[in-house]
């Protein structure tokens, strides 16, 4: 009997460690539940710190390519965004959101990972795998460069 307690307690123990989002075990590739938030919370959030947004069709309808969406952003990418701008100072615009049209995945603008800016400078550390430059913030964040903006990944919020 002892040796089945001690069975059972030794799988719940891994199991909870490598449980995505729950233990050391995990990885950046693991999915983790993210707080959602509004298209007029997240414009609220960038307001209060002086980020801009644009879009080539002047909406932000979730479901038009040509719009700026933040329908379903992750809470931590916008928060991401409020501390790109507080530590760097720079002018921040937005060009790309949770609007359909980009990439498919699970660290998508669709699921609310990633912001597309207007172009801005960053280090160099290597090309993804489609090609795309890459640059990585001292947070682990990841920025890409798609030609005239930037693709950007949250793991985090960068040290909110």
């Amino acid at each position: 009997m002892r040796i089945r307690s001690a069975l059972t307690a030794l799988a719940l123990t891994t199991g909870a460690l490598i449980a995505p989002g729950f233990g050391v075990l995990t990885t950046a590739t693991d999915a983790f539940a993210a707080t959602k938030i509004s298209h007029a919370t997240a414009t609220s959030m960038f307001r209060e710190v002086g980020i801009t947004w644009s879009s080539s069709g002047g909406c932000s309808d979730r479901n038009k390519p040509t719009c700026t969406s933040f329908d379903q952003l992750n809470l931590a990418t916008a928060q991401g965004a409020q501390t790109l701008k507080r530590a760097s100072g720079c002018a921040l615009n937005i060009t790309g959101g949770t609007e359909t049209g980009h990439a498919s995945g699970t660290y998508s603008h669709w699921n609310g990972y990633k912001l597309d800016y207007g172009k801005n400078t960053f280090t160099y550390i290597g090309p993804r795998g489609d090609g795309a430059p890459q640059y990585k913030s001292g947070s682990g964040n990841i920025y890409a460069d798609e030609g005239n903006h930037w693709d950007v990944l949250y793991y985090n919020c960068g040290g909110c």
